[in-house]
């Protein structure tokens, strides 16, 4: 019993063992958790956060900036039609309201050994494609191949454990590992499924200009290529009413408008060309959600409270520029964003400054590297920032009156520091005469503005920043070729440091476009490493993620922005959302059409 107890306690999956053949201490279960058991039993009928008794029907208009040329979401080139990850359906999927667990869908159960060398998916008896035709176990077989040979690199570095998969019959698929990883359970469960048929004759990596057969609960019902794209719901969709899309998929179809102006589109928006919107700017917010439709109810402006992890938005430097490859000079670039005068002038007083890419949870490293820390952090000692043992990082900060003198002070002194001098009211490189000069390159005008006093203030020190606004399709092709100085950007929150880190900051994927800011550090690789070997083990994952945050935050590779602990959202009152959001996320694809809220709205 000791024994049984200690196994459920250490492998964290619910709710119950069953052993299968020879191997003693098999798991089958309908949900698998990286920590702690599911939420949801095995004959759960719906996620708490959704409304099951939601209508489903409508169509719901949605906006995107930019344009697209093809609906190939995996497409080494070209820019994808958003959301175009709507056709497949993926093995499992994962609940809004915990942190990574999974739950059934294309997969019904999963079933692994205890020391998790392999693992087996079980297809769902009623699983179907698009075109009707049965997901197999050989569909899966494809797809797992299919995106390591010809998909994105990062693939194949990821799932690099896997050394075999075979279908053992028509619904049974099994992943063999060369080492025990729990991890890669939840990283399977997420492989969308292909429908061989349609795929094994085509070029997976290059770009696809018609509708492809998927897997999942939508296809395009019409489109005009960089203009929009009108996804319909398929009326005969074999998982409607599983329990995972129970409360969800309840618009009958959802269209995407495309702008090429985040003005143009918000002017849309309040014209009623579409139907919900997020904001991002403060000063948007403050002052341009008002008119005849605000007055009258037609628009609901709404600010939804959260507690959710955030991670690093910031001007992210390409630390392969020579010029920025010296943690003095971007430590002194710092100095030159003066957020408290931005957030009372700009952005009338609606931000906090982010300090930490774990922000909002408790892997933010605070205060002083405690003891269990220190075992790992002074063997680097000499790899990394001393700061990291002495001091608690926090960017910059100023009195917000925008005299920031003593900064341009401490600044003008790292600069020096480093090699760079102020001659004829410019700051050049000491021994060449090079001056500092470097482009912020930028795809959205409303970043345009808040970039203009950080820019006048790189000017008070001598630097001449050049900022350059361009489309999304120049701004994503040279953000693949690391063709750029700085760029606005950011790291995606995360509510625990997962392995997915290996691909944002380990030196061997500096290949790809997640390692934005080209970090090649042995120290970071250590903890890089550190993060994925103690995946199940919670205390040290603590330890791990905080040593992490103090080192990324000390060697100065982006100047922080800015957070918000709210959604700002406005939308046509004729969208309802469920009484309960879930923990993780807005839930917005719990929303639904009301068509009683709609009979109020003027047609246009």
């Amino acid at each position: 019993m000791k024994k049984a107890l200690l196994i459920s306690l250490l492998f964290l999956i619910f709710p119950y063992h069953q052993t299968a053949g020879a191997d003693s201490g098999v798991v089958k279960s309908h949900a698998a958790a990286l920590f702690g058991s599911p939420k949801y039993p095995k004959d759960f009928k719906h996620f708490e956060y959704v409304n099951p008794d939601a209508y489903r029907g409508g169509v719901l208009t949605l906006h995107a900036i930019g344009t697209y040329d093809n609906f190939h979401r995996y497409a080494q080139r070209g820019i994808a039609a958003t959301e175009s990850s709507r056709f497949y359906d993926t093995l499992m999927v994962a609940s809004e309201d915990e942190i990574e667990v999974y739950y059934g869908l294309v997969a019904r159960e999963v079933e692994y050994p205890e020391d998790h060398t392999w693992i087996i998916f079980h297809v769902h008896p009623d699983a179907r494609h698009q075109d009707g035709k049965p997901i197999t176990a050989e569909d899966v077989v494809f797809s797992f191949n299919t995106f390591f040979n010809e998909g994105v690199p990062q693939f194949k570095q990821y799932y690099k454990t896997v050394e075999k998969v075979e279908a053992l019959d028509s619904k049974r698929v099994k992943f063999s590992l060369a080492k025990g990883d729990k991890k890669m359970l939840m990283a399977l469960g997420r492989l969308a499924v292909l429908p061989k048929h349609y795929w094994e004759k085509r070029n997976f990596s290059e770009p696809l200009t018609e509708v492809p057969i998927g897997s999942g609960a939508y296809t395009v019902k019409d489109y005009k290529i960089g203009q929009y794209v009108l996804y319909e719901r398929l009326s005969d969709y074999w998982g409607a009413d599983l329990p995972v899309n129970k409360g969800r998929l309840n618009f009958d179809a959802v269209r995407y408008d495309y702008y090429r102006d985040e003005t143009v589109a918000f002017e849309a928006f309040k014209a009623g060309e579409y139907d919900f919107r997020r904001e991002n700017m403060a000063k948007n917010w403050a002052t341009a959600y008002t008119g005849p439709a605000f007055d009258a109810g037609h628009i609901v402006k709404e600010e939804i409270p959260h507690e959710i992890p955030q991670g690093m938005q910031a001007f992210i430097f390409n630390i392969q520029r020579s010029f920025f490859s010296d943690r003095r000079v971007r430590m002194a670039i710092n100095y030159a964003l003066d957020f408290e005068w931005m957030n009372k002038n700009l952005f009338y007083g609606q931000y906090a400054r982010t300090r930490s890419y774990f922000q909002n949870s408790e892997y933010e490293a605070e205060g002083l590297p405690g003891k269990e820390e220190l075992k790992i952090l002074k063997p680097l000692k000499g790899k990394i920032p001393e700061e990291v043992f002495t001091k608690e990082y926090h960017p910059p900060a100023t009195d917000g009156s925008g005299n920031i003198r003593p900064q341009l002070r401490s600044a003008l002194k790292l600069f020096k520091a480093a090699g760079w001098i102020v001659r004829d009211k410019k700051l050049v490189n000491e021994k060449t005469g090079e001056a500092m000069k470097f482009e912020l390159l930028l795809y959205s005008s409303s970043m345009e503005r808040v970039a203009v006093p950080f820019q006048k203030n790189l000017e008070r020190m001598g630097i001449d920043m050049d900022i350059r606004l361009v489309d999304a399709t120049q701004f994503t092709n040279r953000l693949r070729s690391r063709d750029f100085d700085m760029i606005s950007g950011g790291y995606s929150a995360n509510e625990y440091p997962s392995d997915d880190l290996k691909i944002v900051w380990r030196s061997d994927y500096i290949d790809y476009t997640y390692n934005i800011a080209g970090v090649q550090d042995e120290a970071v690789d250590t903890l890089i490493d550190g993060i994925c070997a103690n995946q199940e083990n919670r205390d040290a994952l603590l330890v791990y993620g905080r040593a992490l945050d103090r080192v990324l935050t000390w060697n100065h590779y982006v100047v922080p922005q800015w957070r918000l602990g709210k959604f700002r959202t406005a939308y046509w009152n004729k969208l309802s959302r469920p009484k309960i959001r879930p923990r993780y996320g807005l839930g917005f694809d719990t929303w639904w059409y009301d068509p009683e809220k709609a009979k109020n709205i003027p047609k246009k």
